[in-house]
């Protein structure tokens, strides 16, 4: 048999591959036994490189060694400094692919060596081949690039193959936002608009709630905003205070020994209520339906037309996002679709495609 194609969500701040087995797609967990991986690099002091979790380890004991969020900048001719060398994006997503590729072939137990890779919707030209070359630096062929909602669509779509609809998805991930209006018949999809905001997303978040955090050290007297390593706890707190007021209405902050004050340590404590969350993050969040919008003109659709409203990034768990789209829907988004997951699930059965290990009558296309 040749040897197995997989799909990787190359995302900004988690990665993920999957592979098909027997007619479903199943994501592979990585060395940790985990199924996201923190698109996260890091040098350590003897020069070693390091990714995922062990690279987000030390973000905040050598913010100067560590990058995340390197989507943002693929394509560009920006360098990302990692100590004392320089390194292009491709490279520091190069990185990022060969853990994946070597954790699938851990667990495939066989050599991997083509992937759909898949990008956001809006990604340029230089994008994509920014991110087939950082494929090629880890020993990979990318062939295949696929937008992310088509990804979301496809892992949807495996088991809806009966209905015949306008599907909305809503991808808002760590760095990128996407909307893509898809028709679903016989077993096809077609994509018939897309729009979004490539500089939008749960980072845009992180960033907005360690601003207020920071004037909130401010008022006890830190001065922190050329302090490296007190940023990026601020950070740190920022993006875990976010994921825990998903799911409850205040959340306390304790961050020890932040700064230091006419010689004293000083701490930061502090609630963030939901409310204050909703209010730091609105007008980011609002300004998502123009794109919505956008798509449904460009796809000479009604919202009423669009069957179901899907849900794709770990962003979109985030309530407020529910309420906006029911409020202008006029129902509830689709639950049962796996936000961190759907991409990676939708790029292995379009890998699976390619490979010949789902038939092309049989799934979608």
């Amino acid at each position: 048999m040749p040897p197995p194609v997989v799909g990787i969500d190359l995302g900004t701040t988690h990665s993920l591959v999957a592979v098909m087995k027997g007619e479903r797609p199943e994501l592979i967990p990585n060395r940790f036994g985990k199924r996201l991986t923190p698109s996260v690099v890091g040098i350590d002091k003897n020069g070693q490189v390091h990714v995922g979790e062990s690279a987000k380890n030390q973000l905040v004991s050598a913010p100067d060694r560590t990058v995340m969020e390197v989507k943002r900048i693929m394509g560009s001719s920006q360098k990302v400094s990692l100590g004392d060398r320089s390194y292009t994006p491709q490279e520091i997503s190069g990185f990022v692919l060969k853990a994946l590729k070597e954790d699938a072939e851990r667990a495939l137990g066989e050599k991997v060596v083509e992937a759909v890779v898949t990008v956001p919707a809006y990604f340029t030209d230089a994008q994509r081949q920014a991110t087939k070359d950082a494929g090629a630096l880890a020993g990979l062929k990318v062939e295949r690039i696929l937008n992310e909602p088509t990804a979301a669509a496809l892992a949807y779509g495996i088991d809806h193959l009966d209905k015949e609809q306008f599907v909305l998805v809503y991808d808002l991930g760590g760095g990128t936002f996407d909307v893509s209006v898809l028709e679903m018949f016989e077993g096809v999809l077609d994509v018939k608009a897309s729009a979004g905001n490539n500089h939008l997303g749960g980072a845009d978040f992180d960033q907005a709630i360690a601003e207020w955090l920071m004037q909130a050290a401010e008022a006890l007297g830190l001065e922190l905003r050329n302090d490296a390593k007190a940023k990026a706890r601020l950070k740190v707190a920022a993006e875990a205070a976010k994921i825990e007021l998903s799911s409850v209405m205040e959340t306390h902050i304790n961050i020890p020994f932040l700064g230091v004050k006419d010689g004293e340590p000083v701490s930061l404590e502090i609630d963030l209520p939901r409310e204050t969350l909703e209010k730091l993050l609105g007008r980011h969040l609002e300004s998502t339906l123009k794109p919505i919008e956008t798509a449904l003109k460009d796809a000479k659709l009604e919202k009423a037309t669009v069957a179901e409203v899907i849900l794709v990034g770990g962003s979109s768990r985030i309530p407020m996002v529910h309420q906006l789209l029911e409020k202008f829907f006029g129902k509830a988004p689709r639950g049962g679709v796996h936000p961190d997951e759907a991409v990676a699930l939708g790029a292995a059965i379009q890998a699976g495609l390619k490979s010949g290990a789902i038939k092309s009558g049989n799934s979608i296309m």
